[in-house]
């Protein structure tokens, strides 16, 4: 393999080979997630945050960071799955998005946070269709990482531009 030399877009580090994406690896029910490491702005431990009335039951609330109101996603709540108490493991990934024409940040809660890795582009595969049947818009594909299957999330597509329009109102 390769390292580029020339200059690399704004997706790279400057030591990984052009072919190569780090991601980080979280889990969920039992299920690996990851996403795109620079795309990760912080990982913190569960914190209590303030709760905002009237706003979807997935967006826990929102939290201070150095100033800015960062709202917070529950990823169980917001993949319809089984809710359960936050614990020791349970962190807050803030994630950069784009949404609305602007770069926001949202913290997701997960169940606990895995690893980082690095995988080829080519092992990516397409995300699966399933008919229309399984809302799927928020994964990008499918990668196999130490013979698991991990679920690639587009971060930027977690929320509509409606939902965080509605968030971002309600703030």
């Amino acid at each position: 393999m390769e390292l580029r030399t020339d200059k690399m877009d704004s997706t790279q580090n400057d030591w990984m080979p052009s072919d190569t994406e780090q991601i980080l690896t979280f889990s969920l029910n039992d299920e690996e997630y990851g996403v795109n490491i620079l795309k990760v702005n912080e990982i913190r431990e569960w914190t209590s945050i303030t709760s905002i009335p009237g706003i979807a039951s997935y967006v826990k609330g929102v939290l201070n960071l150095r100033g800015n109101i960062v709202p917070i996603i529950d990823l169980r709540e917001r993949f319809a799955l089984e809710p359960i108490a936050y614990g020791p493991t349970t962190v807050v990934i803030l994630l950069n998005i784009e949404s609305n024409d602007a770069e926001n940040v949202i913290g997701i809660v997960v169940d606990s946070v895995s690893d980082t890795h690095a995988v080829s582009k080519e092992d990516i595969r397409k995300k699966p269709t399933v008919g229309g049947f399984i809302d799927v818009e928020y994964i990008q594909g499918l990668v196999e990482v130490e013979e698991r299957l991990v679920l690639l999330l587009d971060v930027n597509r977690l929320l509509s531009e409606h939902q965080m329009q509605q968030i971002e109102n309600a703030l």
